[in-house]
């Protein structure tokens, strides 16, 4: 009786079933994320490094500013890792302020007044526009209302397979 449960289609249905599939891309892509992070932390040291080599005399402000906000980006880029790794989400709020300093470290490096009048307009629009969703998000609820949509659609998907599993499941058993 057992040999033929073996090679049923339903055994070959649970072993490669949706949730294990999930979880195992999960688990790669966990380790993905926490390999960024490892990398990210030993650059990050050897950036250090670099802004104690240019502290060295002769100063230049430029490169001093330039290395501080670039070791502010990186620790920001870690802390997006660390709450991904944490909440399984993406900080649209981290996210934001990642991308104003680093426009903010681009403008410095390059100089207010060697940058181009254009590209000055642009990169103010940019940086307002950055700012407004950084006040909106502040006021939007993180869950609509108390309705998380991702969980709600999860709750629908789960109700389906194992309304699913319980119809093959009954097909089996008859």
């Amino acid at each position: 009786m057992y040999e033929n449960l073996k090679n049923s289609p339903l055994e070959r249905y649970s072993w490669l079933s949706l949730s294990r599939i999930v979880f195992a891309l999960e688990l790669v892509q966990d380790l993905i994320v926490i390999c960024l992070c490892i990398g990210l932390f030993s650059f990050m040291v050897l950036e250090i490094r670099e802004m104690f080599v240019s502290l060295l005399p002769p100063l230049e402000f430029q490169a001093v500013t330039a290395d501080i906000l670039f070791l502010l980006i990186l620790v920001e880029l870690f802390r997006l890792l660390i709450i991904y790794l944490k909440e399984r989400r993406v900080s649209i709020g981290v996210a934001v302020e990642v991308a104003i300093v680093s426009v903010l470290r681009e403008i410095i490096v390059r100089g207010v007044l060697e940058t181009n009048w254009s590209q000055v307009l642009a990169t103010c629009a940019f940086l307002l526009v950055l700012g407004v969703l950084l006040i909106v998000r502040v006021w939007l609820p993180p869950t609509f209302d108390g309705i998380d949509p991702e969980q709600e659609i999860a709750k629908r998907h789960k109700k389906r397979m194992t309304k699913e599993m319980v119809e093959s499941n009954r097909h089996y058993q008859d």
